[in-house]
């Protein structure tokens, strides 16, 4: 072989070796996109998607329960679910990290959207929408926002309808004052028939209060009968001055006491002993002020007895008992008890008592020949139980409140 022929073979073996080296180098290399790494080890492939589930689904979801969200690999970092409104409801992740649960329920009629993202910053979004609620129960709130109230006023919430998750609604319930007062729930039947709930202190209010009651009620089930609660209400009062009007049937007299001085004695007459015109007795809870009222014997289950326009009406019972003026039986004021069941008085008496007085303040009525305690529901009775029996009538076993 010539030398030329020898070279050019040496030259093409050189070649054909570093094609192959070339190969070789492409076959170490990892995945499309990726360099090598230091280590020489190949890069891992990426993560699977980030996947959630909701326990409520769909455009009909089921509301009056909390949401539920839930992680299949991983832990959450955060999770937010809010509605259509602006709302969110707040909840709190597991120790675990792998779900989710709402502190308040998913309220009818609403719309919700699930935002949460995983500790690997994955996120994941859910949306549903909850069933409206066939039926709505409402509240009626004593006291209303910013009033100033006597010492023996409960906070009092009437329902439209009944309500047999008693608990449930409780719970939701909350009363925070300035001064930490101790008090309970306690449930009761209004004089109408309606479930109602009151919140009393153990004693009376201390002058001063300040009283903020919130009812986070919007999703909460009323139970059978009831319907849903579909909003959130709040109230806010103060209390005022510490003043009791105190009537002695033996006396016939009222003493006005205020912060334990008495600043007034009143001649009265109240309701006729031995039938249904006797008073009322035991602590009761001035109502309302009423002023200038139509009295209609007819309508408390007295007959014709009476039927005229009266002046500087405070209300104590739902059944009809008042504080008022009587002219018309002025012969008896001081001496007998001769009304319908109403502590009456002068007009200038009833005047001072009118304009000096607050809802809320102390009425008691003690001495003889009345028809007994009224029932808790008609006007505010709670004041006649014990602090044990009221806490006792809480639908949480009585635990009391520190406000």
């Amino acid at each position: 072989m010539s030398r030329t022929r020898r070279f050019a073979h040496r030259r093409h073996a050189m070649l054909a070796g570093t094609a192959l080296m070339a190969a070789a180098l492409t076959a170490c290399t990892g995945g499309s996109g990726g360099g090598d790494k230091a280590d020489g080890k190949a890069e891992t492939k990426d993560k699977a998607a980030m996947a959630i589930t909701v326990n409520l689904t769909g455009d009909q979801a089921k509301p009056g329960e909390p949401v539920k969200v839930s992680l299949a690999a991983g832990k959450f970092a955060q999770v937010k679910v809010s509605d259509g409104k602006g709302g969110e409801l707040t909840g709190k992740i597991a120790d675990d990290g792998r779900s989710w649960t709402s502190e308040r329920n998913a309220a009818p009629g609403t719309d919700y959207k699930v935002e949460a993202q995983n500790t690997d910053s994955q996120s994941a979004n859910a949306q549903f929408k909850t069933a409206a609620a066939d039926k709505v129960n409402k509240v009626t709130i004593v006291p209303g926002k910013g009033g100033t109230v006597g010492v023996a006023q409960p906070v009092s919430l009437v329902f439209d309808n009944p309500v047999k998750n008693k608990a449930e609604v409780e719970k939701r319930l909350k009363v925070t004052t300035s001064n930490n007062t101790e008090g309970s729930w306690g449930w009761v039947k209004d004089h109408a028939g309606n479930d109602r709930v009151d919140w009393r202190p153990k004693d009376y209010w201390k002058s001063g209060t300040d009283v903020k009651v919130e009812m986070n009620l919007n999703g909460v089930d009323s139970g059978p009968g009831g319907g849903y609660f579909v909003r959130d209400y709040d109230t806010n009062f103060k209390i005022g001055k510490d003043r009791r009007l105190q009537v002695d049937l033996d006396s016939k007299k009222m003493s006005v006491v205020e912060d334990g001085q008495t600043v007034k004695t009143i001649p009265v007459s109240a309701g006729t002993p031995g039938g249904e015109k006797a008073s009322w007795s035991g602590k009761m809870v001035l109502m309302s002020k009423e002023g200038t009222i139509r009295m209609d014997s007819r309508t408390v289950g007295l007959g014709d007895s009476y039927d005229k326009p009266v002046d500087y009406s405070m209300r104590v019972t739902w059944s009809g008992m008042y504080i008022h003026a009587a002219p018309w039986n002025s012969a008896h004021f001081g001496r007998s008890n001769a009304s319908s069941g109403c502590v009456g008085m002068s007009n200038s008496d009833a005047k001072w008592l009118f304009d000096s007085s607050q809802v809320g303040d102390v009425v008691e009525v003690t001495g003889s020949g009345s028809k007994g305690k009224a029932d808790l529901g008609n006007g505010y009775g709670e004041w006649n139980l014990s602090w044990d029996e009221w806490k006792a009538k809480s639908a949480l076993n009585g635990a009391p409140q520190n406000g």
